[in-house]
């Protein structure tokens, strides 16, 4: 019985002992790829100005007036905030015909300062403050619009009914924490609720809004019109992101519709070429 045990316990340290030398000789896949690497503040938020051309609008109980208080002062609160991050380039959704560097240089002589564009009240802002000089586009059109001039009779068919309206109850789920989150501005601060968008928790749920109702059309309808359109649009975004001029030490700043920070948090966590910088950890 005692040469079992003894065994037994042999056999035990020699299978530890195997195992943690094949631990050991796991190289980390992170090893590979290189360790400094320009770092990317993501901030998600609501268009400022409301604008209201996305399908879920905010009513106008709801809405905050980012140039009267409380809500002017906290937006000082914000901007102070972002600076923390010391971006040295910024990006903004935007397309190239906003000439968003002309619109820097025009806001630091004084004008668009009472534009409510989180463009200016954001963006242009901490660029003033900070001393940069340059404001990157980084919004993008979808493959879907490209498809149209090439048979809009197709692309026409396949976005039949494509109008976020249908029985799935997910839908009604989210309507009402939509609904719910349009209500948070007037009675938190914009800091406060930014965090709160910004959080992992935010962004996995707003990135599951698309995987609901119309992505459920016929068999793979839905999913095809995700990938061509709104999926589409935000890899273009992250790929303008990497045609910035930027080396391993800069510290990019983005700025953009929350519905899109959702997804780049996802694209800008999944490629080495980037650190991903928590809002809510500066």
């Amino acid at each position: 019985m005692k040469k079992l045990i003894v065994c037994s316990m042999v056999i035990l340290l020699c299978s530890c002992k195997n195992k943690k030398i094949q631990q050991d000789s796991l190289t980390p896949i992170s090893s590979y790829f290189p360790k400094e690497k320009a770092k990317v503040l993501v901030v998600g938020t609501f268009h400022l100005d409301y604008p209201n051309l996305d399908a879920h609008k905010t009513s106008d109980e709801n809405k905050i007036d980012v140039l009267k208080e409380p809500k002017k002062s906290e937006i000082t609160e914000l901007v102070n905030y972002i600076k923390k991050f010391k971006p040295t380039k910024i990006a903004i959704e935007a397309f190239p015909n906003f000439n968003a560097t002309e619109k820097l240089k025009e806001y630091k002589l004084g004008k668009h300062r009472n534009e409510r564009d989180e463009r200016f009240q954001l963006g242009m802002r901490v660029a003033t403050e900070l001393n940069l000089d340059t404001i990157y586009s980084i919004d993008a059109d979808n493959v879907a619009n490209d498809l149209v001039k090439i048979d809009s009779s197709y692309v026409t068919a396949l976005f039949k009914d494509y109008d976020f309206s249908n029985d799935d109850p997910y839908e009604g789920y989210y309507k009402k924490w939509l609904e719910s989150e349009d209500k948070l501005p007037r009675k938190i601060k914009i800091i406060d609720y930014l965090k709160h968008i910004n959080s992992r928790e935010s962004h996995e749920y707003g990135y599951g809004l698309y995987l609901v109702g119309d992505f459920k059309l016929d068999n793979n309808r839905g999913a095809d019109i995700l990938a061509i359109w709104w999926y589409n649009r935000n890899l273009r975004i992250f790929r303008n992101i990497q045609l910035i001029d930027q080396t391993k030490n800069d510290r990019i700043l983005v700025l953009i519709g929350n519905g899109h920070a959702a997804i780049l948090r996802q694209l800008l966590e999944a490629t080495p070429e980037y650190d991903f910088i928590e809002f809510d950890s500066l």
